[in-house]
């Protein structure tokens, strides 16, 4: 790859007052599922096989680079990219390997929120109550696979650095406070580093 930064976008809420089209002029994106209904990422990456139909229809693959692994349900789809072999992982943790396999120096991560909203009781999800997703009330995914697939990319790849970005209330798993190639920065801090003007909020 030729630029050294990169940005991984979680879809998790930390991230909502990011403009993401401010983020593209500092280096590679990498998104997952429904984000490309808002916004074009340079990769999206998008595993169950319900976003992969949904995408696939809108005919997005068409114009930009989706990834996502082998599966029968959807083999004579054209201009899909896949991963050979298959991670079997979330769509968020596979972003995040696939941006640390192109050998970014430094590796942005957004909404990468874990723990649900609620003290952990709801869905922490920008696309609740829309198609292919949860409602807002419903009960939160638990997120260990998340964070140990996130993990293994972090141990793997010493050579990166990463920042995990959250707002001030967010939760911090204590399982990634023992990495010296990863620190935790607020949405705020990102955005003054990047003169990013926080995006509106409804």
């Amino acid at each position: 790859m030729t630029d050294s930064i990169a940005f991984v976008l979680g879809n998790g809420t930390s991230r909502s007052s990011i403009d993401l089209n401010k983020i593209k002029d500092f280096g590679t994106v990498y998104g997952c599922n429904a984000l490309y209904r808002e916004f074009s990422p340079d990769y999206l990456i998008a595993v169950d096989s319900k976003m992969i139909f949904e995408i696939a229809k809108s005919g997005y693959q068409n114009q930009n680079q989706v990834w996502t692994n082998p599966n029968k349900l959807y083999k004579n789809f054209e201009n899909l990219n896949y991963f050979n072999p298959s991670k079997g992982w979330s769509s968020g943790p596979t972003a995040l390997w696939m941006a640390s396999q192109h050998q970014h120096k430094k590796i942005y991560i957004l909404g990468f929120d874990y723990k649900g909203l609620d003290n952990g009781k709801k869905i922490n999800n920008i696309y609740a109550d829309t198609p292919n997703y949860k409602k807002s009330v419903d009960t939160a995914t638990y997120y260990g696979n998340w964070l140990r697939q996130t993990q293994t990319v972090i141990k793997e790849n010493k050579k990166i650095q990463y920042f995990r970005v959250i707002s001030l209330d967010n939760y911090c798993p204590d399982e990634l406070n023992n990495f010296e190639n990863l620190k935790t920065i607020t949405v705020d801090q990102f955005q003054k580093q990047f003169d990013i003007v926080p995006r509106p909020q409804n």
